[in-house]
């Protein structure tokens, strides 16, 4: 019973750094995906939201500014670290091993933005709730156009076809879905 619970601003603080360190590890992982991968549909998807998640990165950091300076950013980016790296190790064998990674991170960060939206509608935050409901839309959308190549790639490597030598366009994608 001896545990310390951070409450009031000190855990709002902390949990905006945590938030920031999981949404730098998956912008990260795009902008390192568009560069290197073998697909260009995977390369094209990553292009297309790395500037809404640029974006929205830019809101958490101004909404950190607003908050105040804390000492929980170290200790979020550790953490970040710890639960990234796996992804990461077992992410390098493939194009679609690095985008089932990447629906993962997008997912979680969604979550999180249900919740900050959700909060802030309950606290009467509306940056809070501003933050987590754009949030909430540009991960969602990642991760439905995420999970549609993902099944491309998948039934494409079941069936022993190479998606990227046939280098389609991100508009035949769009056009099949």
């Amino acid at each position: 019973m001896g545990d310390s619970v951070e409450t009031g601003t000190a855990f709002l603080k902390s949990q905006i750094d945590n938030t920031l360190a999981q949404h730098r590890a998956f912008l990260n992982a795009l902008e390192d995906h568009e560069e290197r991968a073998n697909d260009p549909r995977f390369s094209d998807l990553c292009a297309r939201h790395i500037p809404h998640l640029r974006g929205h990165h830019r809101m958490l950091e101004e909404y950190q500014s607003q908050l105040g300076d804390d000492d929980h950013v170290a200790e979020a980016m550790a953490g970040a670290v710890v639960v990234v790296r796996p992804l990461a190790d077992a992410a390098r064998e493939s194009d679609y091993l690095r985008l089932v990674g990447d629906i993962v991170l997008a997912r979680q960060s969604e979550d999180t933005f249900k919740t900050f939206r959700e909060a802030g509608k309950m606290m009467g935050n509306r940056t809070l709730q501003e933050i987590g409901d754009i949030g909430e839309r540009r991960h969602d959308a990642f991760v439905k156009e995420a999970n549609r190549l993902a099944q491309h790639m998948f039934v494409e490597r079941a069936q022993g076809i190479d998606g990227a030598e046939r280098r389609p366009r991100s508009s035949d994608l769009e056009a099949t879905i």
